[in-house]
């Protein structure tokens, strides 16, 4: 049996995976308030919990990196996926904060594999002028995930208690695995691909630096290239505004606007749909770029452009008298930072073989969640001391000044030739 644009339903299963991975991560988020009520967490407790996801989050995106370039993607989401539902899960049997944040280690550490071998398989699966979208469209699970998230843990909150809430969204995973486990293989070993695709996936991987140069440097070598210092200085310059709304948006119209579970069940999603319309367009618009004669060098920087530039509308937010006039520029926010980092994402592919994608998108990942650990440490104690409205409005300088950051070192984006790569081995 053949299927035609066999590469649209692979990356199908890795945009519902990451609808899984969110909806598991944000049980928390959603269910704060009742949670700190039951157990008597404070802000600054809740910070913590949030911040062991993070910290091993972070040192999974390395490890999880390089697993996956060492083992395959196919065996790599076997190991995330059972790590972070298996966690998702026990959190149902939390009784302390203490035993939150163990809970909460360990997924983190499982769902990190979700990112960068996501990004393999769309280095595998998609030529370059598709990289981008097909980064959109698993990107965009992450925003569904977000919106779908309050109403369907509220619901289940309030009918079933947040224990069983957990349970729930915690087995999520494990149906998944079963559809990965028999629907997945990379292009060159799977037998449902028509030959007219695979040519086509291999037609345009990104040239002679690119292609399918076996190359597996260390993470010291990788730190030598100023393409690599792109990646991981704009993802530490720039995440901390997604986590600060991932973890943050729902307790804030709780304490600071008033807002009820209800409320936040029907109304929170809207900025996470305006993120997953972002991811879309954002990738949608730079392989049309390319499509249409644009370099990849032009088109990535002017989309990235684009969305980082919309991020300051977070500002506007705390100033906004109406809630949900601050929900519709929250959503503005959310919207630019997808169409950024969508783009950003797809630099490793752009610049590197495709033996050393997953390793170099890790460590941006782990740059990314050394960086929200500082920020979500200090959003908890600030939020305790002053409100929410400092670490909002410093979070809206954040996307353009790691565009410039970003721009500065990646210099040209395109593949790494050959001699470069070798010139550095050798050196």
């Amino acid at each position: 049996m053949k299927i035609p644009h066999l590469r649209w339903l692979m990356v199908s299963l890795i945009f519902l995976a990451t609808v899984i991975n969110y909806i598991d991560r944000q049980t928390v988020s959603v269910l704060k308030t009742s949670i700190s009520t039951d157990l008597g967490l404070s802000n600054a407790d809740y910070a913590a919990i949030q911040n062991s996801f993070l910290l091993f989050y972070g040192i999974s995106q390395m490890v999880s990196g390089r697993l996956y370039d060492r083992i395959g993607t196919r065996l790599g989401f076997v190991f995330s996926i059972v790590v972070w539902s298996g966690a998702a899960v026990a959190h149902a049997f939390a009784a302390t904060s203490g035993m939150f944040k163990v809970f909460r280690g360990v997924l983190g550490f499982g769902e990190a594999g979700n990112w960068p071998g996501a990004a393999k398989v769309v280095g595998e699966w998609f030529p370059v002028k598709e990289r981008a979208l097909g980064m959109g469209i698993f990107n965009a699970g992450a925003a569904l995930g977000s919106a779908v998230s309050p109403p369907i843990i509220a619901w289940l909150a309030i009918a079933y208690g947040w224990r069983a809430t957990f349970i729930v969204t915690g087995l999520l995973g494990f149906g998944w695995l079963v559809l990965w486990l028999l629907l997945f293989r990379v292009p060159e070993k799977h037998p449902w691909i028509t030959v007219a695709e695979l040519a086509y996936i291999q037609s345009d991987r990104g040239g002679p630096g690119a292609g399918d140069v076996d190359w597996r440097p260390g993470w010291g070598r990788l730190l030598t290239y100023r393409q690599t210092w792109a990646v991981v200085v704009g993802r530490f310059i720039t995440d901390p505004i997604w986590w600060l709304y991932i973890f943050w948006l729902p307790s804030y119209f709780q304490e600071a606007r008033g807002f009820s579970l209800q409320q936040i069940g029907w109304s929170a999603w809207l900025p996470f749909l305006c993120a997953g319309i972002g991811a879309l367009g954002g990738g949608w618009a730079s392989g049309h770029l390319i499509q249409r004669g644009w370099s990849v060098d032009r088109a990535r920087k002017t989309v990235m452009a684009f969305g980082a530039l919309l991020t300051p509308a977070g500002i506007l937010a705390m100033r906004a008298e109406s809630p949900y006039t601050a929900l519709i520029l929250m959503g503005v926010v959310l919207f630019g930072f997808q169409v950024w980092i969508n783009n950003l994402q797809t630099l490793p592919s752009d610049f590197f073989p495709k033996s050393a994608v997953a390793s170099v998108f890790g460590l941006g990942g782990t740059s990314a969640a050394i960086a929200s650990v500082m920020y979500n440490w200090g959003t908890g104690h600030v939020v305790d001391a002053m409100g929410y409205t400092p670490m909002f409005v410093v979070a809206g300088v954040l996307g353009p000044l790691g565009l410039v950051a970003t721009l500065l070192l990646a210099g040209r984006i395109a593949p790494l030739e050959r001699s470069e790569l070798t010139r550095v081995s050798q050196g």
